[in-house]
């Protein structure tokens, strides 16, 4: 009888071996095709309409590849506290994937985990933040996609200097998130060359931002906010400061042109979510690691001027820009 027993415990053993074995990995080291429902990870820094459409894009990718999803969405007020307490909480559940949106957030996840794959987007500057080795070969267990074009900036400001009047341009931007410090350093860049001059005041949280922008009257010809997650979240008080006082608006995405901007050379942010969505969609399936997707930039670019922005700021709609940006009536 326990011969009997000890044969079948060893047989058991072994069957559990070749099971372990077969298949390729996918997932959190789950075997490929495995699970029928995938538990992603949400965790954003703020809720603004650029990042919310991120996640939807992320969202409809996943569903278009046929994949069932449970999603836990974690929303950190703007506070590092929760930020990193997410990320820890989503590391200790194990879930599949931790889908980062925002260079904050992508930082607290990695700080979080070594092991759950991890696909960012809202990113402004993936290699300065220390969240990749390079933009072709990300290392580690993370990917995602740049909210940067390269040619964003650069084509904005040379749009305020060969368009606009003013020869001063004032900036609003929390010196705590690194994408945004990136952001400034390339407005300054490019201004070289122009006769534009840089004025700069910064912020820590969102309440500060109206009394940041009112700063600026009298001091800048036109405002120029970049993709600050802080500042963006409480666009429309830049948006009132703005109109009140006639000052040009120039915005880093083409959301906060529909929120009240005068003009953005800009991409959908929705966009660079569904790009995401397809590299969580090849991890889950366990066709790539996060580490053999390279790091995406957007796809799109183009020039979208708000008509009725312009005219509460007083700014006349030059004949030329019809054919080269696109009007939100």
């Amino acid at each position: 009888m326990r011969k009997s027993l000890k044969v079948l415990a060893m047989a058991g053993i072994m069957s559990s071996m070749l099971l372990s074995g077969c298949g390729s990995e996918g997932a959190n080291g789950s075997e490929k095709g495995e699970k029928d429902t995938y538990k992603i990870g949400v965790t954003q820094i703020v809720e603004h309409p650029s990042l919310d459409a991120a996640l939807t894009g992320f969202q409809k990718a996943l569903k278009e590849e046929g994949l069932k999803v449970e999603y836990d969405v974690q929303i950190a007020q703007g506070d590092q506290n929760n930020n990193q307490s997410i990320a820890n909480n989503f590391a200790g559940d194990k879930v599949d994937l931790i889908f980062a949106n925002s260079t904050p957030s992508a930082l607290s996840a990695l700080n979080a985990t070594k092991e759950i794959p991890i696909v960012f987007t809202s990113v402004t500057d993936p290699l300065g933040a220390g969240l990749v080795k390079s933009m072709e070969s990300p290392g580690a267990n993370i990917t995602g996609t740049t909210d940067t074009h390269p040619d964003a900036i650069p084509n904005m400001v040379k749009f305020m200097d060969e368009h606009m009047k003013g020869k001063s341009v004032g900036v609003i931007y929390n010196a705590g998130e690194q994408n945004s410090v990136s952001q400034i350093d390339l407005v300054k860049k490019a201004l070289k060359g122009t006769d534009l001059k840089l004025v700069e005041t910064t912020v820590s949280a969102s309440s500060e931002v109206k009394q940041a922008a009112e700063s600026l009257v009298g001091k800048a010809d036109m405002i120029y906010i970049i993709t600050d997650n802080t500042v963006v979240s409480a666009l429309e008080s830049v948006v009132q400061v703005a109109e009140d006082q006639d000052i040009p608006l120039f915005v880093g995405e083409l959301d906060s042109v529909n929120r009240g901007g005068f003009a953005a050379y800009g991409f959908d942010y929705a966009d660079i979510g569904y790009e995401a969505g397809q590299m969580a969609a090849k991890i889950l399936k366990g066709e790539k690691k996060a580490k053999e997707l390279p790091v995406q930039y957007p796809q799109k670019l183009k020039l979208l001027i708000n008509k009725k922005a312009a005219e509460k700021m007083n700014v006349d709609i030059k004949e030329e820009w019809k054919t080269e940006a696109e009007f939100l009536e």
